[in-house]
C-alpha cells in the first residue's frame, strides 16, 4: 500500500499520543509499519473519545461511532471517510474487526466513576483494551495463539495501568479493587506470572505476529519495581531511566525478543 496521506497522519498522531508504541514500530520492521501505525492510531483516537466531552451522552456517541465503524468493517460494508477509519478498513480482516466492539463498551468505564464490582470486572477491562489491540496486531501480522497473546497483552495492560494510576485519581475514577500495598502487589505478580507464561508458550507466536507484542518491551520490568516497591504506584514514579528504556527495546528488537 504505501504510506499515504493517511497512514502519514496515523504514524504522526501515534508520536504525539502514544509515545511507547511509537518507538516500538519504529523498532520494528519496516513491512509492520503500516499495519501497527494504523491500529494504535485506532487506540488513540478510542481512548480519548471517552475524555473527549464532560457530557456523558457525547461521550457515549463518540464510542458508538467506533463501534459502528467496526460493525462495518465486520460485515464488509464501505466505512465513512476518516484518516484512521480509511486505512484501518484495508488493514484490518473482518473477523479481527469485531473485537473493535469489546474494546469500545470497556471504554465505557471512563466516561464514568463506578468503580470495578470484582476482579473478573477488572481483568474483562484489561483483556478488551490492551488484549485486544494487541491481538488485532498481532494476528494482523501472522500466525498466533490468541491466549498467549492476550496473556502477554495482560500483563502489558496492568502495567501500563499502574503507570495511569495517580491520573485516573485525578479524574476522580476509582481505578484499583485495592489500593494498598498488599493489594497492588498481587495485582502485579498476578500480571507478571501471566506474561511468563506466556514467554514459555512462545513458540506459538510466529516471528512474524511476535512484532506487535514488541510494544510491551517494558511491561516486565515495570511490573517487577511494582511488586518491589508498590508505593511507587500511588507516587507515578513507576517507570525506566530513558538509556534503560531505549536499551531494552533495541536488544529485544534485535534478537527478535518480547
Amino acid at each position: 500500500m504505501g504510506f499515504d496521506g493517511d497512514l502519514q497522519s496515523c504514524a504522526e498522531l501515534v508520536q504525539k499520543g502514544d509515545v511507547d508504541r511509537f518507538q516500538a514500530v519504529m523498532a520494528a520492521p519496516v513491512a509492520a509499519r503500516e499495519v501497527l501505525f494504523t491500529l494504535y492510531a485506532f487506540n488513540v483516537e478510542l481512548s480519548r473519545a471517552p475524555w473527549a466531552s464532560s457530557e456523558n451522552i457525547i461521550a457515549e456517541m463518540r464510542l458508538q461511532w467506533w463501534r459502528d465503524l467496526g460493525a462495518e468493517i465486520a460485515a464488509g460494508k464501505p466505512v465513512r471517510r476518516h484518516f484512521v477509519a480509511t486505512p484501518l478498513a484495508r488493514l484490518l480482516r473482518p473477523e479481527l474487526a469485531t473485537v473493535i466492539d469489546a474494546m469500545a463498551e470497556a471504554r465505557r468505564w471512563d466516561i464514568y466513576r463506578d468503580p470495578f464490582s470484582d476482579e473478573a470486572e477488572f481483568d474483562s477491562h484489561i483483556d478488551a483494551t490492551s488484549g485486544g489491540l494487541m491481538w488485532m496486531a498481532a494476528a494482523s501480522l501472522g500466525a498466533a495463539d490468541e491466549r498467549v497473546v492476550r496473556d502477554f497483552a495482560y500483563g502489558v495492560g496492568v502495567a501500563n495501568w499502574l503507570q495511569a494510576i495517580p491520573e485516573l485519581e485525578a479524574h476522580k475514577r476509582i481505578p484499583l479493587l485495592d489500593g494498598t500495598r498488599e493489594g497492588v502487589t498481587g495485582l502485579a505478580r498476578k500480571a507478571l506470572d501471566r506474561m511468563l507464561n506466556a514467554r514459555s508458550n512462545g513458540g506459538r507466536i510466529s516471528t512474524d505476529a511476535g512484532v506487535a507484542l514488541l510494544a510491551g518491551w517494558q511491561a516486565e520490568a515495570i511490573l517487577r519495581q511494582a511488586i518491589r516497591e508498590p508505593e511507587r504506584v500511588a507516587q507515578g514514579a513507576l517507570g525506566q531511566s530513558e538509556f534503560r528504556r531505549r536499551a531494552g527495546l533495541i536488544w529485544r528488537s534485535a534478537l527478535g525478543r518480547w
